[in-house]
């Protein structure tokens, strides 16, 4: 496990990359499933990592308290070299409960990933529905708990969320997620 800090070239205002990708409930799912709801929060994610996994219960909350808000889990680890993050396992923790997103997708190719420019687990980005489309209004980190086991004293993506649903510009510092780097296939 190394930490990593997120890091994408996608700017505020930029569109949201398409994606079609398989989610845990027999579905495909892309961005416009979403067109009702004033946000689309996609967070690249995983099963094994400490620090994804500690922030599964806060972005179940997002998902629970904000309703114009879709919360989209992307796994794009290589399920070969960690298991734990296999398609089944997806499913499985779904199936329990302890993911309770609107979806949660696979990657298997691992190019949703490269499109968003997402390194880390966790790396959310935040969309705004304008004008038909999902544009970056914040990408950044959930809160400021580094340690999976600290408690956040900020909860920089809440507030970006608060100030987004209320019509306002997104102000809130865009300081880079951190956890463990996502696991690439080797495509030598």
């Amino acid at each position: 496990m190394a930490l990593q800090k997120s890091d994408s070239d996608l700017e505020r205002g930029d569109r949201a990359p398409e994606f079609e990708l398989p989610g845990t409930d027999g579905k495909t799912h892309s961005p416009e499933e979403f067109a009702d709801r004033e946000a689309l929060l996609v967070v690249f994610t995983c099963n094994h990592c400490p620090y994804a996994k500690a922030k599964i219960e806060p972005l179940n909350e997002l998902g629970r308290e904000y309703e114009k808000v879709a919360v989209v889990g992307i796994n794009a680890n290589d399920a070969e070299e960690y298991p734990e993050d296999s398609f089944d396992r997806m499913k499985e923790l779904v199936a329990d409960g302890s993911i309770g997103y609107d979806a949660y997708l696979r990657d298997e190719s691992q190019a949703v990933a490269r499109a968003y420019g997402a390194v880390c687990t966790p790396d959310p980005f935040l969309f705004r529905r304008e004008n038909g489309e999902f544009r970056l209004a914040y990408h950044g980190r959930v809160d400021d708990a580094h340690d999976p086991d600290a408690e956040p004293s900020e909860h920089d993506l809440r507030e970006a969320i608060e100030q987004l649903l209320a019509g306002e510009a997104v102000s809130v510092e865009e300081r880079p997620s951190r956890g463990c780097s996502i696991k690439w296939r080797d495509v030598a």
